[in-house]
This record gives structure tokens, C-alpha cells and sequence, in this order.
């Protein structure tokens, strides 16, 4: 372990893991370290009996869930948008080779305690019970501007500068009613509250394209999201793979890892087991860096073991439901994602649901309770609390690049956006 290396990773979250495989395959010596003895932290998926044992220490899964080996329990769920950051990661690192993909069956949203099938074009806004008939036209000529924007055909604009005007305003020009512009805002744009409406509204437009964009992307698919057999934990596994190829070395189950710096406060090392290895930086996850984070939400995560598929999602093996905040009295969104064995990633007949938030209140699992109650009959159910973190500076200094924790939301586009922006501050490229 004694070398020099101009990168040392710590931890092999997602985050973690896809920094090194771009660190790597952009020609730098990386070694890649974790304290735990598998991959994945805070974003891994679990068999069974690591499932019990990390919430239920000291007893035994049931006989009769099956196997505990057929389970790959995320810790942290989200589904993959089809034409998404994370999928031009996978194909530009040629990640993709090492893994399968299945297509989410069902994207809903929840509107007055009932949910919903998101329509995601101006022909499934027409058949869409979301909506009534004249708020139906209205909703398609929104869509079809959306589909038809150009941002290097200026004929496309219609006379509106999408980045003076506010979605809120775009929104007022075709005389959205409220609740439609709920659906659109949380379960097609994905925004997690409701901020977006009072800036610029291209990005929104961006955001409406790509999810329209990722629903066409593979011919039959429903809806816009893709999720890799196996589970989440495949992906850090797969980059961990590519940074090997391009001669990164991986270094598990070191349990004192310890950053160490130089007179000026600059990270040049980690030490381990009385052996330190030099660096030009430090990468890693906030639980390396004593001290150069801070905590800034709390996200409350419900895991549920069932054996029947969410009801109102005509059976379906996978599936997304978006709980807008104002639906339920709340300031953000709530998230429930579906997946089963159809994804090898539970044991024959069982599925795994998820509920997540941000958390609001003094009782997390009760801000749960409007997801769980969509779930129906849940056999065994794991709450748990964990803290959002985010680094008190841009590492541009202390050559310390931390990245932040994982959101509630049920898709990666936010994570994505971190690594990006993470890889952009290490090496001043976009």
C-alpha cells in the first residue's frame, strides 16, 4: 500500500464507485478503499440475512420468505430514467456490458386518494381520468409545445423567452388548473417541492422532454424507467469493474482508514494498518471526513416485504407512485417504488415495496404512513432514519471532494447530477 496514486477513493457507494471508474478510465492511478467488507455502503443491496442483521440483530429471517440469497434488498431504491444522465455514464464508460436492464411497469401519481397512471404525451393526456375535458385540451397544447421546443429553433419558442419567463408563468399561459400542474411539476419534471415554479422555466421544459424522451427510448416500454436485474448494487460492482481494467486497485475491509494531511490542511494521503499511501486528492463519502460535513435533512426510508403486488397498478411487477406534498399537506414529496422477483431480486412470489421522504416532523414513520397505506397487506416492515449530509466546502482547497447523501426521491437524476458536478471540481472538466 505504500505507492503514490493520484486519486484515493474511499467507500464503494454508488457515488463513490462512478468517480473512480471515470477517474480511471481518464488515465489516473486510483486505489479504491472501503471499510466495510462488501460494496456498496450506503447505497447496497442486502440478502436476507443482512437485511435481519442490520435491522433486526439477532433474529433469524422467517423459512418462509425463501432463500435469503435470492433477495437484493436496496438500501437506498431509485429507478434509472431510460434516456437519463446515468444511462449516458453507463454507455460512455461502456459500463452497460456488465449489466441487464428490465423496464418499470407502471408510473403513478396520487391525487385525492387515489392514484393515478402519469400521462406523459398530449395522447395519453386525452385519455387521462386525472383530468377533466376542457382541462384535457388545455393540458395537450401544453404538452405539444413541450414536445415541439427546440432550444436552437427559435420558431418553436412561440414568442416566449422560456429563460426570462417562470414556469409558473408558462404555466398561466395555457391556464393550467392547479392540480395538473402538480402531476406535471412532481411526477413528470420530478421536483421534489415546489420551488421550481418560480424560476426559469427551461429547465422545467428540459426535465418534461427528458422524461417523454426516456418513455420512447426502448420500443414497448410503459413507462420511463429502467432498473438493472439484480438490483442497484449491480452498478457500484460494475464501475468498481471498470476502474479495475484501467488499473484501479481495490482495497476492502479496512476498518481504520484515516485521511491524513499536510502542513497547509491539504489531504496527501490515508493511512491504514500502520501503512499510508500518498495522493494527489482524497474522494469519498462523508463518513471519511470528520468535520467537512454537515447535516442538512433527514430522510425517513420504509422497507416492506409482501407478497402481492401494489393494488390499483392492474398487477404490476414494478412500479413508481409520485405523492405530491400538497396532496397531503405537506413540503415534500412523498416516493413509493415496487420492485419483485420478477427482477431477481426477491425469492419467487414476493415483492419489495419502499416508501421514502424527507423528513419534516419529530415522528418519521408516521410521515410514511400516506405511502404505506397504498401498500396493502405488509408482511415484515423495516423503518429507518438516516442523515442527508452535504460538504461544507468544494474540496478545491483541502483536496478533500466529499460527496453528498442520497435523496428521497426515486430516481437517479439527482444523484447523477452530484457525481457530475463532483468530477467537474477534481478535474476542471465538464
Amino acid at each position: 500500500m505504500d505507492e503514490e496514486y493520484d486519486a484515493i477513493v474511499l467507500g464503494t457507494g454508488l457515488k463513490e464507485c462512478i468517480i473512480s471508474g471515470l477517474l480511471s478510465v481518464a488515465g489516473m492511478k486510483v486505489l479504491h478503499m472501503d471499510r466495510n467488507s462488501y460494496y456498496g455502503g450506503e447505497s447496497a443491496s442486502l440478502s436476507l440475512d443482512q437485511l435481519w442483521s442490520k435491522f433486526r440483530e439477532g433474529e433469524e429471517p422467517p423459512k418462509t420468505l425463501g432463500r435469503g440469497n435470492d433477495y437484493n434488498v436496496d438500501l437506498v431504491p431509485k429507478f434509472i430514467m431510460a434516456d437519463g444522465k446515468l444511462i449516458k455514464v453507463l454507455i460512455h464508460t461502456d459500463v452497460v456490458k456488465y449489466l441487464e436492464f428490465k423496464a418499470c411497469d407502471g408510473s403513478y401519481v396520487y391525487k385525492q386518494g387515489k392514484i393515478h397512471r402519469v400521462p406523459a404525451s398530449d395522447m395519453e393526456a386525452l385519455k387521462s381520468p386525472l383530468m377533466s375535458f376542457f382541462e384535457k385540451r388545455r393540458a395537450r397544447s401544453f404538452f405539444i409545445y413541450v414536445q415541439d421546443y427546440e432550444e436552437q429553433d427559435p420558431r418553436t419558442f412561440k414568442g416566449r423567452d422560456l429563460t426570462r419567463m417562470s414556469m409558473r408563468q408558462l404555466f398561466a399561459e395555457f391556464n393550467l388548473s392547479e392540480d395538473t400542474i402538480d402531476f406535471i411539476g412532481h411526477a413528470l419534471a420530478l421536483y421534489k417541492d415546489d420551488a421550481y415554479l418560480d424560476q426559469a422555466a427551461l429547465p422545467t421544459v428540459r426535465k418534461i422532454k427528458l422524461y417523454n424522451d426516456s418513455l420512447y427510448r426502448f420500443a414497448g416500454t410503459k413507462t420511463p424507467f429502467i432498473y438493472p436485474l439484480y438490483g442497484l448494487g449491480e452498478l457500484p460492482q460494475s464501475f468498481a469493474r471498470l476502474s479495475a481494467v484501467y488499473g484501479g486497485t481495490y482495497m476492502l475491509n479496512k476498518p481504520d482508514c484515516e485521511v491524513v494531511y499536510d502542513e497547509s490542511g491539504r489531504a496527501c494521503g490515508v493511512k491504514s494498518e500502520g501503512e499510508t499511501a500518498k495522493c494527489k486528492f482524497v474522494v469519498g463519502d462523508p463518513s471519511y471526513f470528520p468535520g467537512k460535513s454537515k447535516v442538512t435533512a433527514k430522510i425517513a426510508r420504509a422497507i416492506c416485504i409482501m407478497d402481492h403486488p401494489i393494488p390499483g397498478t392492474v398487477d404490476a411487477h414494478s412500479v413508481q407512485i409520485v405523492i405530491p406534498q400538497k396532496q397531503v399537506g405537506r413540503h415534500n414529496d412523498i416516493y413509493v417504488f415496487c420492485s419483485s422477483y420478477a427482477h431477481n431480486i426477491a425469492a419467487k412470489g414476493k415483492y419489495i415495496a419502499f416508501v421514502s421522504t424527507l423528513v419534516e416532523t419529530s415522528v418519521p414513520a408516521r410521515e410514511l404512513e400516506p405511502g404505506l397505506a397504498l401498500l396493502g397487506p405488509v408482511d415484515y416492515k423495516f423503518i429507518h432514519v438516516s442523515d442527508y449530509e452535504t460538504p461544507t466546502t468544494d474540496g478545491k482547497e483541502d483536496k478533500c471532494f466529499i460527496s453528498t447523501g442520497y435523496d428521497a426521491s426515486s430516481h437517479f437524476e439527482s444523484t447523477v447530477d452530484d457525481i457530475l458536478a463532483m468530477y467537474t471540481r477534481i478535474t476542471g472538466k465538464p
